[in-house]
């Protein structure tokens, strides 16, 4: 698999208080209760705002250089990945399998995010979605994702600074058989939660390790075409567990992995 394995996890280095996850359950539901009767579950949609940013890492991996300027116009991002409970309605209307491990005790928690979805299943997902609401989901770019994941900071391995793995919040006890429901620690400055850590999250984009020589400044969408999509965030099941915010990874579209996943983008209106 390409990409590192390496870091990233929120930008607070304590756990949620229980007035803040009472917070963040209470706007999820509420989330919830005006779409359950459509039998749809939106997720609660944040506004990342447009700008510049320098996306790469110079002491990362080749795939990561070199560090340019990119400007990414505002968008909307899922608060948090994709869950069980939200993908169980998309199966419901499709009338599709379910992913495997669906079943499986350890991945199947209605708060977990959906694992095991191939991109094309994500990119299916979007399109469901986008038409039973009449908006405009769909999965976001890799320079979306970056800019995201930064939280608004320049410069450093990830959005809290330098520190390694073990300034995450309770990191030795995580992650031990699959990802953990979503929204339990702390959000990054733009209230994003599990935003490089938990499953990999797929991107819209095709996979080009040299991309970055050639990417446009303004909105770089990926290659036109590849045999690999691109994804970005850490994983459950590696040795490191989150990931730095540049760095990249990809697999085939087909493929189905116990620790992929993904989150929704929302264009805005121009």
């Amino acid at each position: 698999m390409s990409g590192s394995k390496s870091l990233i996890a929120s930008r607070s280095s304590s756990i949620l208080t229980i007035k803040e996850k009472m917070s963040s359950a209470s706007r999820l539901t509420e989330t919830h209760q005006k779409s359950m009767h459509a039998g749809i579950i939106e997720a609660e949609m944040l506004r990342i705002p447009e700008g510049w940013f320098l996306m790469g890492c110079e002491t990362g991996r080749d795939d990561e250089k070199p560090v340019h300027r990119v400007w990414v116009d505002a968008f909307e991002l899922g608060a948090h990945q994709v869950t069980n409970a939200e993908y169980a309605c998309f199966l419901a209307a499709a009338k599709s399998a379910p992913p495997p491990c669906w079943n499986d005790s350890n991945f199947n928690d209605a708060k977990m995010p959906v694992v095991a979805v191939s991109w094309h299943e994500a990119a299916a997902y979007c399109d469901w979605l986008s038409q039973a609401t009449g908006k405009p989901y769909r999965l976001p770019t890799e320079a979306e994702w970056e800019r995201a994941a930064r939280g608004g900071e320049e410069g450093t391995l990830y959005p809290w600074g330098d520190a390694g793995p073990e300034s995450v919040p309770d990191y030795p006890k995580r992650w031990k058989n699959g990802p953990e429901p979503v929204g339990m620690y702390a959000p990054n400055a733009y209230g994003l939660y599990n935003l490089g850590d938990n499953v990999h999250e797929w991107c819209s984009d095709w996979y080009d390790a040299g991309y970055y020589g050639r990417s446009p400044e303004r909105n770089p969408r990926g290659p036109v075409d590849g045999k690999r999509r691109a994804s970005r965030g850490g994983s459950w099941r590696h040795h490191i567990k989150v990931t730095r915010t540049a760095a990249r990874s990809s697999i085939p579209p087909e493929l189905q992995y116990a620790d992929y996943g993904f989150r929704v983008a929302r264009s805005l209106d121009r």
